[in-house]
């Protein structure tokens, strides 16, 4: 079994509803995290074998919100991409698993997390924010 290493970590700050960051979806604000972590553990994406992302909230975000934030980090399209939903333990999951797929020999380097935008989320009710 491999031994796993946790290289690098980023985030981005947290913001209020409406605040400042609305106007940025989850995806984008997983790949500046991506891109961030990448860059501070001097891997290239295109070194990256596998992104697993979590996000509860994926209405709005189009379809597989984990490959989007993986493309505008810049990583390369053929690295697969799996958006998990855990609700609140949605990131600490998609972490489990890319460490599993590293101490299992199926991948080398990982990026793995989390990334949400509770306010770019669609609501049904007129006037309700």
């Amino acid at each position: 079994m491999n031994e796993v290493f946790i290289v690098s970590i980023a985030r981005t700050p947290i913001g209020s509803l409406n605040g400042e960051l609305a106007p940025i979806p989850a995806t984008k604000l997983g790949a500046i995290a991506i891109q961030a972590a990448l860059e501070r553990a001097a891997v290239r994406p295109e070194q990256v074998h596998e992104v697993y992302m979590g996000n509860v909230l994926t209405a709005n975000e189009g379809q597989a919100p984990a490959n989007q934030a993986s493309i505008y980090a810049g990583i390369p399209t053929s690295v697969p991409c799996t958006t998990v939903n855990k609700v609140c333990a949605s990131g600490m999951k998609a972490i489990m698993l890319g460490a599993q797929s590293i101490m299992s020999g199926d991948n080398d380097i990982v990026v793995a997390g989390g990334m949400e935008s509770m306010t770019n989320v669609p609501y049904y009710l007129d006037k309700a924010r």
